[in-house]
C-alpha cells in the first residue's frame, strides 16, 4: 500500500508498506493494505511503517499528533 507521512512544508515518508502502525485518539491501530476507508485523529506517540523496502524492515517517526486517513489509495498522515 502507498504511504504517505507529511507536514505541510515537509515529506517524511512516501513509498510502499506492508503495515503502518500508529497512536490513534483510541488506542494503537494497525493499518494493512485494503484496509476499510477511514479517518482518525492521532495523538502524540511513534508510527511505525513496515515494509519489504524499508532498509532493516521497518521505519519509525515520532510524533506529536496529527491526523491519519485511509482511502482506497493507501494511508496519508499529515502532521
Amino acid at each position: 500500500m502507498k504511504v504517505v507521512i507529511a507536514k505541510v512544508d515537509e515529506v517524511y515518508f512516501d513509498g510502499e508498506a506492508v503495515s503502518l502502525t500508529a497512536p490513534g485518539s483510541e488506542g494503537q491501530l494497525t493499518v494493512m493494505g485494503h484496509h476499510m476507508p477511514f479517518i482518525t485523529t492521532l495523538k502524540p506517540g511513534i508510527i511505525t511503517v513496515r515494509g519489504e523496502n524499508i532498509p532493516g524492515g521497518a521505519e519509525t517517526f515520532g510524533i506529536s499528533g496529527g491526523v491519519l486517513e485511509v482511502s482506497q489509495d493507501g494511508v496519508t498522515v499529515i502532521l
